[in-house]
């Protein structure tokens, strides 16, 4: 199953008092395993950057002067994510901005119906516990020291982590697959059902060794009064 893990920076908090995006960021995941393809740019807001959000994210007016606009990249952007579920921390958040930006060059929003958001599957998860994302890497030991400021690139590598940990961990992704096919230049499982179980792996005499030890154990072993709870 392919992903996209995102997360972008902005100028601001509300796109509709003009808040630009000024980092997008996105890593491809197959089955909650990152795959090694990544998206990641700068993008020219046009406008100031206020002092509260460089205290967030670092990025200066100054560095940003230059960098692509955001009509520049929307195909690239567009044609990475392809209809891949997106994942995001506080996605409303980040979907605002990105459906902002793609109604000014005149492209469709993408509806919220293809976004997990990671914060609200943390605070179904763990209630009345603290849910940010530093919070969650300090809950499933991720390692985030190097956070000193906000960073799409980085905060999606974080929330790539979470995420597979809040869906069950890294043995979620683990199954048993009959066929290879490539998406986007990375090999993917395709998860098929066994068309047959498997034979026994022991012989006829450890089978019949076996049945004899449990017919020795009678009616009160516990599995014994399942099964005639089952049969009545």
């Amino acid at each position: 199953m392919r992903q996209i893990i995102l997360d972008t920076e902005t100028t601001g908090l509300d796109p509709t008092t003009g808040d630009r995006l000024v980092e997008i960021a996105c890593i491809e995941t197959i089955n909650t395993v990152p795959s090694g393809e990544n998206f990641h740019v700068y993008i020219d807001p046009q406008r100031d950057v206020p002092e509260e959000a460089f205290r967030v994210h670092g990025l200066s007016a100054d560095f940003l002067r230059g960098k692509p606009l955001f009509e520049n990249v929307a195909e690239e952007f567009l044609a990475f994510i392809g209809d891949a579920t997106l994942v995001i921390h506080n996605a409303e958040f980040d979907m605002r901005f990105i459906n902002s930006e793609l109604k000014r060059c005149g492209r469709a929003p993408i509806p919220m119906d293809r976004v997990i958001d990671t914060l609200a599957m943390a605070r179904r998860k763990h209630p009345g516990s603290p849910n940010s994302l530093d919070a969650l890497c300090t809950r499933y030991r991720i390692d985030n020291s190097r956070r000193v400021k906000h960073g799409a690139l980085l905060d999606a590598e974080l929330l790539a982590e979470v995420y597979s940990e809040l869906s069950g961990g890294r043995q979620s992704a683990l199954v048993l697959a009959s066929e290879i096919k490539v998406v986007h230049h990375v090999e993917a499982k395709v998860v098929r059902p066994r068309p047959q179980p498997l034979s026994l792996s022991i012989s006829s005499e450890e089978e019949n060794a076996h049945r004899s030890f449990i017919g020795k154990m009678g009616e009160k072993a516990l599995w014994q009064k399942y099964n005639l709870a089952k049969a009545s």
